[in-house]
């Protein structure tokens, strides 16, 4: 198979990552309805509508917004305006989506803890996301730099690039199965294992962004790195508080 994977049925070519990307968001949504009902919500259905819309807004945000912020410095013309209004990344759509979460609990007054059941559906959306991006080569910014080592694929340049995607994907399956076993065998409070999945996530964005080719840095960092620094702060309270239980 060659990368860019780019099919063509009944003489049209197929967007494979855009269809992936609306796969994933059908398919984690189904999931997340399913672990709902499995499992006992603490959270009304009204509220819970209400959150996940905070959650929808804070996204489509959040990912339009450091996707932009990736590369400042662009020049404004018509058609990079329309690029830049379509650049977009999940992980200032999950930050985003964080802050939509806890804005929008703040209007209702839920005091309730709610991410614990989106995580599991999350990985797999992003799962499916990535697979998209993986197969869509060079023409996603999310491929690696140019590498002479073992793991150097070429993506479509001719080049031997770090497939980026493909160490994510092999790190979602490990962070499903660590944080399914940990949910299933574990007494942690409700909202613990949302915040478990962010610090791991975000940690494992801010060492891979070292391998990709980034054109906009603030003291050596990338802007991502810089959102996952953010996310590290926002969560050190929980964090210290972790740290001092198992010392």
């Amino acid at each position: 198979m060659q990368i860019p994977f780019e099919p063509i049925i009944f003489g049209y070519h197929i967007n494979i990552h855009l269809i992936l990307e609306y796969l994933a968001f059908f398919l984690a949504f189904r999931y997340y309805v399913v672990l709902r009902r499995k499992n006992t919500d603490t959270i009304n259905s009204n509220n819970r509508l209400s959150i996940i819309l905070g959650a929808a807004l804070g996204a489509l945000i959040g990912s339009r917004l450091i996707g932009i912020l990736e590369n400042p410095f662009v020049e404004f013309s018509q058609q990079n305006m329309l690029q830049l209004l379509n650049t977009k990344t999940i992980m200032g759509g999950l930050f985003g989506g964080l802050l939509g979460v806890e804005l929008a609990k703040k209007i209702i007054g839920e005091k309730q803890s709610s991410g614990d059941l989106f995580v599991l559906p999350i990985i797999v959306g992003i799962f499916i996301g990535r697979v998209g991006c993986f197969l869509s080569g060079i023409n996603e910014f999310t491929y690696g730099k140019v590498t002479t080592s073992v793991f150097g694929m070429d993506l479509g340049d001719g080049l031997l690039r770090h497939p980026t995607s493909l160490y994510e994907l092999i790190f979602l399956i490990l962070l499903f199965f660590s944080l399914k076993h940990i949910h299933n065998n574990s007494t942690l409070k409700n909202g613990d294992l949302f915040k478990i999945f962010m610090l791991l996530y975000f940690g494992f964005r801010f060492f891979i962004e070292f391998l990709k080719p980034n054109v906009f840095y603030v003291n050596g960092l990338s802007t991502i790195q810089l959102l996952c620094v953010i996310c590290w702060l926002y969560y050190s309270p929980f964090t210290i508080q972790k740290l001092k239980n198992a010392s």
